[in-house]
C-alpha cells in the first residue's frame, strides 16, 4: 500500500483506512508492506514517531520525500511506485488521487493495481487553481485508465466517475469500530472541560470543513457551552491562523492542537454535540467515529455526509451559517432531542459500517472477483 502519509499515524482519514486495512489483513495470514512518507508529521515535528520496520506485522518501509508543500505527496509517491514495480507484490494498492499517477509503473510490470479514491482532492481549496490541482487531477485520469478497480467511499463520487469518464467503480465504504466510552480526566485537567459541556469540531483545520462560518455562527449561539476545535494545520499555519482570529475575543473557545490517545478519546466520550459543517469531503471517518461513540451530530448536507448519517442525526443547508447556528441553537436548548440521537447513534453506525467487511470486499478486488 501507498499514497498515505505514515502509519501508525493519525495524520488524516487515509492513515486509519490504510492502518485498519493493513493490520486485518496480516491478521488473516496476508503479508503487507506500507510505504510510507518520510518527512515530519503533518501538525509539526513534534508529533514525529520515529522510523519503525514493522507495526503489528505489517512491513513498514520509508521512502525519500521532498518534504515541502505540494511535493511531499508527489515525490514519495513516485519513489515508492518505482520500488513496489520491482518487488515481488501479488497486488498494489494505491490510496487517493494524487499518488495514483504513478499507477501505471507498477502495472507495466505486471501487477495488479487498485486505487481508493479518498475523495476529489483536486477540490480542495489548499491545491485549487495550481499545479497540485492539475497533477491531482492527471492521477485521477491515470487511476481510469491503468487502474485494475477503483474504490470509491461514496454514491456520489461513484456517480460522478461514471459520468465523467464512463468508468464503473466499487462503492466500498470505511467502517468503524465499536469503541468505550470513557470519563473525562485529562480533558479536564488540560482545558477545563466535562461531560456535556462543549460542541466538538475534530479534523483536520483546512478551509473545506467550514470552520469559517462554524466560528461565526457559534459566537452568536446564546449557550454556556464551549466549542471544542481539536486537530492540527495541514501543510501550513495560515488557516489555522485566519480561524484563531475569527475567534479572537470570545474565551469560550478552545483550540486543543493536535489530539490522540486518550484526549481523544475522552473528546469523543463527552462533547455535547459533535460538529461536521464540511463543504467537501471523502467519506469522513471523524463522524463515523464521533457517532460511534454516541455522539448527537450535526453535519451538512453534502452527500458524503447524509449518506453516512441518514435520519440519525441533525443536517443543515451546506456553507449556511444562519441554518447551522439556528439548528445548533435548537439543541442546546433541548437537551432531550440531544439524549435521543445519542441513544441511537452508536448502534445504528456500528451495524453499518464494518471493517471486516471493508477488507472482506477488498481481499476480493485483489483477487480479481
Amino acid at each position: 500500500m501507498l499514497g498515505h502519509k505514515r502509519i501508525p499515524s493519525r495524520e488524516g482519514g487515509i492513515e486509519i483506512v490504510v492502518e485498519e486495512l493493513s493490520t486485518r489483513m496480516v491478521a488473516l495470514g496476508h503479508e503487507v508492506t506500507c510505504y510510507n512518507r518520510g518527512g515530519h508529521h503533518v501538525s509539526g515535528r513534534e508529533f514525529d514517531a520515529g522510523k519503525p520496520d514493522a507495526y503489528k506485522g505489517v512491513n513498514l518501509k520509508s521512502v525519500l520525500t521532498i518534504d515541502r508543500r505540494g511535493l511531499a505527496a508527489l515525490t514519495s509517491s513516485f519513489f515508492a511506485a518505482f520500488r513496489v514495480a520491482f518487488g515481488k507484490y501479488d497486488a498494489v494498492h494505491f490510496h487517493a488521487e494524487g499518488p495514483c499517477a504513478m499507477l501505471w509503473l507498477p502495472k507495466l510490470f505486471g501487477k495488479r493495481c487498485v486505487a481508493t479514491v479518498h475523495g476529489l482532492d483536486w477540490q480542495r481549496e489548499k491545491w485549487k487553481g495550481g499545479f497540485a490541482s492539475k497533477y491531482i487531477k492527471f492521477g485521477e485520469k491515470v487511476a481510469v485508465k491503468f487502474a485494475d478497480e477503483i474504490i470509491v467511499l461514496s454514491k456520489g463520487v461513484q456517480n460522478y466517475f461514471k459520468q465523467t469518464y464512463g468508468r464503473e467503480t466499487r462503492f466500498i465504504p470505511n467502517g468503524v469500530n465499536r469503541p468505550e466510552v470513557i470519563e473525562a480526566n485529562l480533558i479536564t485537567e488540560n482545558f477545563g472541560l466535562i461531560k456535556d459541556s462543549y460542541i466538538l469540531f475534530l479534523g483536520r483545520i483546512v478551509p473545506e470543513k467550514g470552520l469559517r462560518y462554524l466560528v461565526e455562527a457559534y459566537r452568536k449561539l446564546n449557550t454556556d457551552k464551549k466549542l471544542v476545535i481539536a486537530g492540527g494545520a495541514s501543510d501550513t499555519d495560515d488557516f489555522m491562523n485566519e480561524i484563531k482570529a475569527l475567534a479572537n475575543g470570545d474565551d469560550r473557545i478552545i483550540f486543543t492542537g493536535f489530539v490522540s490517545g486518550q484526549t481523544l478519546e475522552e473528546l469523543y466520550s463527552n462533547a455535547y454535540i459533535y460538529t461536521l459543517p464540511s463543504d467537501l469531503e471523502g467519506m469522513p471517518l471523524s463522524l463515523l467515529e464521533a457517532m460511534s461513540y454516541g455522539n448527537c451530530c450535526v453535519v451538512s448536507d453534502i452527500a458524503e455526509c447524509a449518506e453516512v448519517v441518514e435520519d440519525r442525526a441533525v443536517v443543515f443547508k451546506k456553507s449556511d451559517e444562519t441554518d447551522l447556528r439556528n439548528k445548533l441553537q435548537m439543541l442546546c436548548n433541548d437537551s432531550e432531542l440531544v439524549r435521543k440521537y445519542k441513544s441511537e447513534a452508536t448502534e445504528f453506525i456500528c451495524k453499518k459500517y464494518s471493517w471486516d467487511d471493508v477488507v472482506n470486499k477488498t481481499m476480493e478486488l485483489y483477487r480479481g472477483k
